[in-house]
């Protein structure tokens, strides 16, 4: 089989990529939904804000607990029965929608119990992959994983605002099909191997994850450089105030917003597929940091709609580039022993700079406007990545990506 296609020749891969695509649909038919909805019944953009609040706070909460389950029970187990929430969530968000009982305190107390879902099959299903595939075919299949995402993140929002239009319940309604297909095929993947942690459960062990991330500084910088990056130029939450107030756009321009940064990402997943990176992987990443806050602060500033679309674009692509890298130091560079608990921390950064970085976005929005927010969050990005440069020295260093799966595994 060609290079290019290597993970496929396992078939507990292709049945995790799929489901993972999948669940990842589903929630962007929800997650655009709920914004769209909730901005046009209130036009307040805080409550945007609330909507990536709730959802990282479990996150935060069940840290010690998430990490641990995802190493200690089976990873199959825990995304599955993880994505059963997901689909309950998206049917009680159904059923309040068709009896027209959209309120926000209720739509924030149903998408708590989604964080909470997500707070267990992020750890889960990032640690599983390594699991189904030899460490060789490793790098191709988070590429494909990444590129399967980012095809999500383009046909979610589009479907979903298209699903919209029609009626309001038909996004909801579609995602509780789209998570029952993900979730028989989570559970029809065979029980894999892995390193389960059997001793009893002690701070020590509990804390594993903090402990190898802060001793690794290479790990902790390239997570620490997504966290406060992200976290300050994210602009994901304003993009319904941008396509009602400030573009003009409507609920269909909506989602081409959305959709704007997932195709710059797979037009950069591909490049990146062909044309690999052999070399200052390091300054690769803090390069592309730079220009993901640069492009922020151009569609914080545009008022023209292909602009802002092309801008989105960019920030799509560039935020791939590094994803791509962090994503393969993180897994390589982690024994499988403890990886559950430091894709748990892991998720907590990652949440942090996403569903945080949409409650900052929607609170700050509020009171400055979303013109300010997204141009100062964009230059701020860009501060991120030249200091994130000194400060660890050991990532501007990273010269080979494959250098990490060379490692011998370590412990914390």
């Amino acid at each position: 089989m060609n290079a290019r296609f290597s993970a496929f020749r396992h078939s507990s891969y292709r049945r995790y990529l799929l489901s993972r695509f999948l669940t990842s649909l589903g929630f962007q038919f929800v997650s655009v939904a709920v914004a769209w909805q909730m901005y046009d019944v209130t036009r307040d953009p805080a409550l945007l804000g609330w909507i990536g609040l709730v959802q990282f706070l479990p996150a935060v909460a069940l840290v010690l607990v998430t990490g641990n389950a995802a190493d200690r029970l089976g990873r199959r187990m825990v995304m599955g029965c993880a994505a059963l929430v997901f689909l309950s969530c998206a049917a009680s968000i159904l059923y309040l929608v068709l009896n027209d009982r959209f309120e926000p305190v209720l739509i924030l107390a149903i998408l708590t119990l989604f964080g909470t879902a997500r707070a267990f099959y992020g750890p889960a299903s990032s640690s599983l992959v390594v699991n189904i595939v030899p460490r060789e075919d490793f790098p191709n299949a988070v590429g494909w994983v990444t590129s399967a995402w980012q095809v999500a993140t383009i046909a979610g929002p589009v479907g979903g605002s298209l699903l919209y239009g029609l009626a309001p319940h038909i996004p909801y309604a579609t995602a509780v099909c789209v998570y029952a297909v993900a979730i028989v095929l989570i559970f029809s993947i065979p029980k894999p191997d892995q390193q389960v942690t059997r001793e009893r459960p002690t701070m020590a062990s509990i804390l594993g994850g903090f402990g190898y991330i802060w001793k690794q500084k290479i790990v902790l910088g390239a997570i620490s450089l997504d966290l406060f990056a992200v976290l300050l130029g994210g602009a994901v939450a304003l993009m319904p105030v941008y396509a009602r107030d400030v573009l003009d756009v409507g609920e269909t321009g909506l989602g081409l917003l959305r959709a704007a940064p997932g195709i710059g990402a797979v037009i950069a997943i591909a490049l990146i597929t062909a044309f690999p990176i052999r070399d200052h992987a390091g300054w690769i990443l803090l390069a592309f940091v730079a220009l993901f806050g640069l492009a922020t602060a151009v569609f914080g500033a545009s008022t023209i709609a292909w602009l802002s679309i092309l801008a989105l674009m960019c920030i799509g692509a560039f935020d791939m580039v590094s994803v791509y890298v962090r994503e393969i130091i993180l897994q390589l560079w982690t024994p499988d022993d403890v990886r559950g608990r430091v894709n748990a921390v892991n998720s907590i950064f990652v949440g942090a700079s996403n569903e945080l970085g949409e409650a900052r976005a929607g609170f700050m929005a509020a009171f400055l406007g979303p013109v300010v927010t997204v141009v100062s969050g964009g230059f701020a990005a860009v501060g991120i990545a030249a200091a994130s440069a000194f400060v660890f020295p050991q990532l501007r260093k990273i010269r080979y990506l494959q250098d990490s799966a060379d490692e011998p595994a370590r412990t914390p």
